[in-house]
């Protein structure tokens, strides 16, 4: 059941979860920023389409929305993302040019409604100076992570997300033990290619979200995390290629999972023809 809440001064979640078998749940969150041109970062999943439109546009008239940010083009990402650019005509499109290449395969989005960002690249809306970031641990090469300087908040798509045996809204709300255990879970199932690389090379790459100083960290498969505790999540990053390779028959197959989820239908129940 999707559900919102606020992470700060004009800052809303909609959350969801996303069932992982003998694990728990995975916490699958979009952001709302209200403000001069407000901005929405991902879109929900496909089966919340419904319950996900209706909980935003609570939340912002869809004349006043103007930007949607997709951090990757997972479908846990992009679940209403043609509905809202239909609904919103004054919305534009940010994000990576090869994660707008995919979603091109499936969707049509007219070229004048989207702005291509890469790591590095730094823009302003309205009150808004954004900068654009590779997070150390992602499954899609055209991932990005968002950092809103005015805020200090880092919106780190999947990376720094948990596995947790109930979804909370704020970090200091679950168990710390659980939240780690199922952070260093995540982190390696969405990059089993952590074990193969040069830990020095990877903790730079830390190094650079940390430098930034975020005073909030937003995850789209985590609580939101504030204060000292994102230091705490930082050094936990930085331990992830030390950890024991994630084995292929372990794998959390996260599209098999959005499948299952997908075949149930809204409130489980199941979709026409699913068995």
């Amino acid at each position: 059941m999707l559900k919102t809440h606020s992470a700060g001064p004009e800052l809303s979640v909609l959350t969801s979860e996303l069932p992982i078998p003998d694990l728990g749940l995975q916490p699958v969150n979009a952001f709302l920023l209200r403000g001069e041109q407000p901005m929405l970062v991902d879109t929900g999943m496909p089966v919340d389409r419904e319950a996900f439109e209706e909980a935003l546009w609570s939340l912002v008239d869809p004349g006043d929305l103007r930007w949607i940010a997709v951090t990757h083009d997972d479908r846990d990402h992009t679940g209403s993302l043609v509905s809202l650019l239909r609904r919103a005509p004054g919305a534009k499109l940010i994000t990576n040019g090869i994660s707008l290449t995919r979603l091109s395969e499936e969707f049509e989005i007219p070229s004048e409604r989207v702005v291509t960002v890469n790591p590095g690249s730094r823009i302003r809306i309205g009150d808004r100076v954004l900068s654009f970031h590779r997070p150390p641990t992602f499954d899609s090469p055209g991932t990005l992570a968002l950092f809103d300087h005015g805020a200090g908040t880092l919106f780190s798509s999947d990376s720094f997300g948990t596995v947790l045996p109930e979804n909370v809204p704020h970090f200091e709300d679950a168990d710390a033990k659980e939240f780690f255990e199922g952070f260093d879970v995540l982190n390696r199932a969405i990059a089993p290619w952590t074990a193969l690389v040069d830990a020095e090379k990877f903790h730079r790459s830390v190094q650079a979200l940390a430098s930034l100083a975020p005073a909030r960290l937003l995850s789209a498969h985590g609580p939101a995390v504030a204060g000292p505790a994102v230091e705490s999540l930082m050094d936990a990053m930085a331990r992830i290629p030390f950890l024991p390779a994630w084995l292929p028959g372990a794998d959390i197959d996260l599209e098999a999972a959005l499948d299952a989820l997908d075949a149930q239908g809204p409130q489980g129940v199941p979709a026409a023809g699913a068995a």
